[in-house]
This record gives C-alpha cells, sequence and structure tokens, in this order.
C-alpha cells in the first residue's frame, strides 16, 4: 500500500469527507441568502457602485424583478457597460445611468437634483459604493475632505439625506447601507474625522464602516414609524469582481 496503510487512507477519507460536510451545512444554513421573489414592477432603485460587484449584481437582480434601475456611478464607461450588461440579461431595457462621485458633495447634490427632477418616486436606495485604501498617502478633495472618509461615510450620508423627502413620499421605501465586518475594529475620534491628526489607510477603512452603521441605526430610530426601513449588509470576505 505504500506509505500510507489501509486504515491510514479510510481514515483520511473519512475525515475529509466529515470536512466537506460541515462546510456545506455551515454554507447552507449559516449564510443568510436572499429567496425573495418579490416583483418589483413600479418601483424605482438606485444602486451607487453598480458598475460591478455586489452593486452589479444588486442592479441585475432588481432588473430581474422589473424594477425601473438608476445605476449610480462615477465612471461613465464602465456603468454603460454594466448597463447594457443588464439590459440583456434581465430583458428590463428600464435600466439607466447617472454619473456620481461621492467623494465630492457637489457631484452628490447635483445628482439629487436631478434625479428630483426626473423621477416622481423612489422606493429604494443601495448604499453601496466605497473604497478601500491601499496603502496610499491621505488624498484631500478640493473640498478639503479625506476621500476614505469621503466615500464611505459623508457621500453616502449626505446622499441619503437628500433623497428623504422623495423617500418618505414613496413609503413603503427601503434604505440599504452595504457596511463591512470590520467595523468592529473601528473608533470614532471626533477630533479626527478628516483625518487631521493622524492617518493609517486601514483605521480609516474600519472606521468609515463604523460611522455607516451607527448612521444606519440612528436613522432608523428617527424615522421609526414613517414607512421607511433601515438595513446594514455587513459583507464579509468576498471578492466584488470590481
Amino acid at each position: 500500500m505504500g506509505f500510507w496503510g489501509e486504515g491510514q487512507m479510510l481514515g483520511i477519507g473519512i475525515v475529509l469527507i466529515i470536512i466537506l460536510l460541515s462546510a456545506y451545512i455551515f454554507f447552507r444554513w449559516s449564510i443568510v441568502r436572499c429567496d425573495s421573489t418579490a416583483d418589483l414592477r413600479g418601483k424605482t432603485a438606485i444602486v451607487t457602485g453598480a458598475n460591478c460587484g455586489i452593486g452589479f449584481y444588486t442592479a441585475l437582480d432588481f432588473a430581474k424583478r422589473n424594477a425601473r434601475v438608476i445605476l449610480a456611478c462615477r465612471d461613465e464607461t464602465k456603468a454603460e457597460k454594466a448597463r447594457q450588461q443588464i439590459i440583456s440579461i434581465s430583458q428590463n431595457e428600464n435600466v439607466v445611468v447617472e454619473l456620481v462621485d461621492l467623494c465630492h458633495m457637489r457631484s452628490v447634490r447635483d445628482f439629487v437634483e436631478r434625479i428630483k427632477s426626473q423621477e416622481t418616486h423612489l422606493e429604494i436606495l443601495v448604499n453601496n459604493a466605497g473604497v478601500v485604501s491601499t496603502g496610499k498617502p491621505k488624498e484631500i478633495t478640493d473640498e478639503g475632505l479625506e476621500t476614505v472618509f469621503a466615500a464611505n461615510y459623508f457621500g453616502p450620508f449626505l446622499l441619503t439625506n437628500l433623497l428623504l423627502d422623495l423617500l418618505k413620499k414613496s413609503a413603503p421605501s427601503r434604505i440599504i447601507n452595504v457596511s463591512s465586518v470590520v467595523n468592529k475594529y473601528g473608533t470614532i475620534d471626533f477630533d479626527n474625522l478628516n483625518a487631521e491628526k493622524s492617518f493609517h489607510f486601514q483605521n480609516r477603512y474600519f472606521d468609515s464602516k463604523l460611522a455607516l452603521i451607527l448612521f444606519t441605526r440612528e436613522l432608523a430610530l428617527r424615522l421609526e414609524g414613517t414607512g421607511n426601513w433601515f438595513y446594514s449588509v455587513d459583507i464579509f470576505k468576498l471578492a466584488t469582481g470590481c
């Protein structure tokens, strides 16, 4: 039998089966999945960062359910490519692109002005877009905001608040903020919100995701009973495809 005896091989095989079975049970029952088949015909949804990854597949799912889907992206070429793919797969042509850069608050305000002038109702807002700093030095926008916190918190915060009237008018409506499990490593230092005192790219990401969680909870409390539901989706280790 060579190096391994028959009994050893059998034991290894049993262990592998147990491991695979345990993994199947974990992913089958421990990971939350959306199995809704609700038809979203007549509903309008905005998904930020919808050109790839989580945002793309969220927008695609809404389109498959017959919603009007607004892809809120900063790169027009990538967004248009995503739009064509979503239309091709879903056979729903009611998919449009609107440009917005969440790092720049003026861009957010301009985006909201266009939405309010074009849309009579809005039932779903998915704040998915964000940035992960990869060791780059601190960057400050022309509005004086540090880019990681601007994209991951200040931008979504402003966008949500500026769209609240439209969301309320369209109630029942939904706001989904995509956060991360790493928020548990974050801290909120109100004297360093804009990295005035110190900057570490990883900590900025952690802190921004914690801020988004806290915003979600506070907004839910303030708007309780208005017909708006708030969710914060924790994304664990996931290859988004962006």
